[in-house]
């Protein structure tokens, strides 16, 4: 599918697909990806949401994303933001941050993007390039579900290198996310440098 002028058509086009893994974490990064390419390279991935795919297959599908970028059949861009500058600007920030260089990486191959979620933060586009956003839009659109996944394989490998570190947290499992466990963990163990101190416990857990 392709957007032209605000409308869904059927057909090959380039244009660039955008999405994040880590968003509502307490600990470590937020990864914003962008994917361009047409959606017709992709088809025979079995991309879709990367919350709907085990680990290890987002890791396999990731691989060939990552060998077709090789061969310039796509291209993608990630961008980290990180607990430190997540606490100090806030999420809106970052992810509008995180657009805008997404967007001027790729401005000169593209004048569409499209990101899975219903707000900009704000970003607006000169025209005659044009940010869209699509609802669930990483289990709608090909190249927003690879960029969901290459960013989630990017938040999960820091989770792995952290629970080196700090295996008392348990992010090998958890992944930065709040679970009953890892509130334990950071009531037990207090704060490491990779968590986010804004995000106050009251308002990230449950009881």
């Amino acid at each position: 599918m392709c957007y032209d002028d605000g409308i869904i058509r059927q057909g090959e086009c380039v244009l660039c697909g955008i999405d994040e893994a880590g968003r509502g974490c307490v600990c470590g990064s937020m990864f914003v990806c962008g994917v361009l390419g047409e959606e017709v390279a992709l088809e025979n991935l079995g991309i879709k949401d990367s919350k709907k795919l085990s680990e290890s297959t987002r890791q396999a599908i990731a691989k060939e994303l990552q060998s077709l970028a090789q061969r310039d059949i796509i291209a993608y861009h990630i961008v980290e933001k990180s607990a430190q500058q997540i606490d100090c600007v806030g999420l809106s920030l970052c992810l509008k941050s995180a657009l805008a260089e997404i967007t001027e990486h790729f401005s000169a191959k593209t004048q569409r993007f499209v990101f899975d979620g219903n707000t900009t933060f704000g970003l607006t586009l000169k025209a005659p390039h044009t940010l869209r956003t699509i609802i669930k839009g990483d289990s709608k659109h090909l190249l927003i579900g690879a960029a969901s996944i290459l960013a989630k394989v990017a938040k999960d490998t820091q989770m792995h290198e952290l629970h080196a570190l700090y295996p008392h947290y348990g992010f090998d499992t958890n992944k930065g996310y709040g679970t009953k466990a890892h509130t334990q963990a950071i009531l037990r163990y207090g704060y490491t440098p990779f968590h986010r101190r804004s995000f106050a416990l009251a308002r990230s857990f449950e009881f």
